[in-house]
């Protein structure tokens, strides 16, 4: 069969497309480096006085040393907070600086695990306790480091908590030693709602699931169940069948949170940036509510839930 005029272009133009290929290799812009915050005050079950992370940006394809790491906090800023009464400036304190019988404790309260860190972390926070996280309160931060300067505002929402939680045998093939967790909660009207969680089991630090946010968009004002995945340690090996569920027998504690939507909105596109990679990815913007620089500055309203596993 001899093929027509149309489809002998095709082949022809295919044919010389592969013979003239050439590898592409993008241009490397060096972007200028930026301030990067990530600051929390916490009201509800356990307050938190105001705490912050700041650091230097790196360029995306940056090959990252330990004494990179260690550089890549911000010394010597002069970081505020105000709520409307006081204002409280914050102390900027090193893991290297904390005595070692305390260090366990500084690294719960900011959410980090000693074992995983190979550098000197830093961090302002309010050492006098001057300030703590109240819901239904705005808090403005302020950061002066050399010539540049940060703002950013926050309200701490009033906390929505879990009406109740329980355990469910996972689905699948019978199992004896795996359990679900599955939550209710009471979405209250007319208003957004946004949630976030962590989850603990025995005595390890709190962590945050790989996707950790919800908006109440699908469920506003109704009574949900949802289930909530046991959170992984990112440096544990993936396995599937046991990948989000809880072991019977073990202690397990549930952090939940209510958020502002600002909050909402950071976590939910730098979640959806991590899921969304590959060669074929699009770009994500990650939205934050800093001025001067990037990150977030959150308020969290949390309930603690601590719970046996068993059915």
């Amino acid at each position: 069969m001899i093929p027509s005029n149309s489809n002998l272009l095709i082949v022809l133009l295919a044919i010389f497309s592969f013979s003239c290929e050439e590898e592409f290799i993008p241009d490397i812009i060096e972007a200028e480096d930026q301030l990067v915050v990530e600051g929390y005050i916490e009201a509800g079950d356990r307050p938190t006085p105001p705490y912050v992370f700041l650091t230097r940006s790196f360029p995306f394809f940056s090959k990252l040393s330990q004494d990179d790491l260690n550089n890549a906090f911000v010394r010597d800023a002069e970081v505020t907070v105000y709520d409307g009464e006081q204002t409280v400036t914050l102390t900027e304190l090193c893991l290297d600086d904390v005595p070692e019988e305390f260090r366990e404790q500084a690294a719960d309260l900011l959410g980090v695990s000693l074992d995983s860190l190979g550098f000197n972390f830093c961090v302002y926070l309010d050492l006098s306790l001057q300030m703590m996280g109240e819901e239904g309160k705005t808090y403005e931060l302020t950061i002066k480091a050399g010539d540049e300067t940060i703002t950013a505002t926050t309200t701490i929402p009033l906390a929505i908590p879990l009406d109740s939680l329980y355990f469910v045998p996972p689905p699948g093939e019978p199992n004896d030693t795996l359990a679900q967790l599955r939550v209710i909660v009471n979405d209250p009207p007319s208003t957004p709602n946004y949630y976030r969680y962590f989850t603990r089991e025995g005595e390890g630090p709190y962590l945050r699931p790989f996707a950790s946010v919800t908006d109440d968009l699908l469920f506003e004002g109704q009574t949900f169940e949802l289930p909530l995945a046991k959170a992984e340690d990112l440096n544990t090996e993936f396995e599937q069948e046991t990948y989000g569920l809880f072991r019977l027998g073990a202690a397990a504690s549930i952090k939940w949170m209510t958020l502002d939507e600002d909050q909402f909105n950071f976590w939910n596109t730098l979640e959806f940036s991590r899921a969304n990679q590959g060669p074929f990815s699009s770009y994500t913007r990650i939205q934050h509510n800093v001025e001067g620089g990037l990150g977030i500055w959150g308020g969290i309203a949390a309930r603690y839930y601590d719970l046996t596993v068993e059915y």
